[in-house]
């Protein structure tokens, strides 16, 4: 690889401070906390936000995440930060969105900017003959702000459809986490269908919404604009973290079972300097590995139509019942719960 990392990790400064954390900012303004214990810890001042030129890392925006969390106190406060974000502020980027032809397009870009506009949460998209799933990933360590996020990222997901589309979609949400006391802010503002302790978490909606033409659809401003969003993402830098980039790196080689020791090779660094980088964004070579596989599996049994035996063998474990007891360490639940759990039945 290049001696200049592909990716951005937990300390690098690339978040526009006066974006997506500036939402959060206005949103505690707005409920009456002031600006330096918001701030405190996270090296930022508010005439710096204001400066416009301010770029913070991610560890700096879950610092901040985190004051929001303790100081507002609220539980709908994730849900209304969430309204914010898409498709916010971004220049180009948010025209892009703004002007997509149509859902199917505007998640694309979603994922293909998300170093602009999801640097936090890696949204994916998945598609099978019925329906479309958006599943998030952890970029970045979000440790114990990853709920927050997560209720946040579906809730911009699930605006920016609304306002989109003009209309309320029949989402459904999985949610990895157990119901939260305060599951009434869930109903307001992502909907009824919803399901906790699941696998993964996701969003999952019938897929012909996916291409229907959108109203405000405007496809060569909309070009431009995406144009004008690459080339941001180009001069800030990298387009994804180390985390996406090691996943993706996965994701090519998940039939061959690779080793750690392999993996950091292929990432120019010695296994021990790789182990301390992933252990930095609070997760290990073994929980990405794991993490993949289960992506794959889910892939090769909703889309593919795969049996225990073919999904086992396709990832490179000697028998099924090897499968069936990684399957259940990942999940919670053997594979047998998947097709179920992907379809809501539990």
């Amino acid at each position: 690889m290049a001696s200049k990392p592909d990716w951005y990790e937990r300390d690098s400064r690339f978040i526009a401070a006066h974006q997506q954390p500036a939402c959060l900012i206005d949103l505690c303004l707005s409920r009456g906390i002031d600006s330096h214990r918001l701030l405190r810890g996270t090296g930022l001042f508010h005439a710096d936000i204001l400066a416009g030129n301010t770029l913070i890392s991610p560890e700096q925006f879950l610092l901040l995440i985190d004051n929001a969390q303790r100081l507002l106190d609220a539980d709908d406060s994730s849900f209304l930060f969430g309204q914010r974000l898409l498709p916010g502020h971004h220049g180009a980027a948010s025209q892009a969105l703004a002007l997509a032809g149509n859902l199917q397009q505007a998640l694309e870009l979603l994922g293909e900017l998300r170093a602009l506009l999801a640097p936090l949460l890696s949204p994916r998209l998945l598609l099978d003959e019925h329906y479309a799933y958006v599943y998030w990933l952890d970029s970045c360590g979000a440790g114990a702000q990853q709920r927050f996020l997560l209720e946040a990222s579906m809730t911009a997901v699930v605006a920016l459809a609304r306002q989109l589309c003009g209309e309320r979609l029949p989402w459904q949400f999985h949610f990895t986490h157990g119901q939260p006391r305060y599951v009434e802010q869930y109903w307001v503002h992502l909907g009824e269908d919803l399901h906790f302790n699941s696998p993964y978490n996701l969003l999952r909606l019938p897929r012909h919404y996916l291409t229907r033409a959108l109203p405000q659809a405007a496809l060569t401003t909309a070009v431009v604009a995406c144009q004008q969003a690459r080339e941001q993402l180009l001069a800030n830098g990298p387009r994804a973290s180390l985390l996406d980039c090691l996943q993706r790196w996965l994701l090519r080689h998940v039939r061959e079972a690779p080793s750690l020791e392999r993996a950091a090779a292929a990432f120019a660094m010695s296994p021990a300097t790789f182990k301390r980088k992933l252990h930095k964004h609070a997760t290990s070579y073994q929980q990405q590995h794991d993490q993949v596989r289960l992506q794959v599996a889910l892939y090769l049994y909703q889309v593919k139509g795969y049996s225990n035996d073919q999904v086992a063998s396709h990832l490179h474990f000697h028998d099924a019942t090897n499968f069936r007891r990684s399957f259940k360490r990942w999940t919670g639940v053997p594979p047998s719960a998947l097709r179920r759990w992907l379809t809501g039945e539990v």
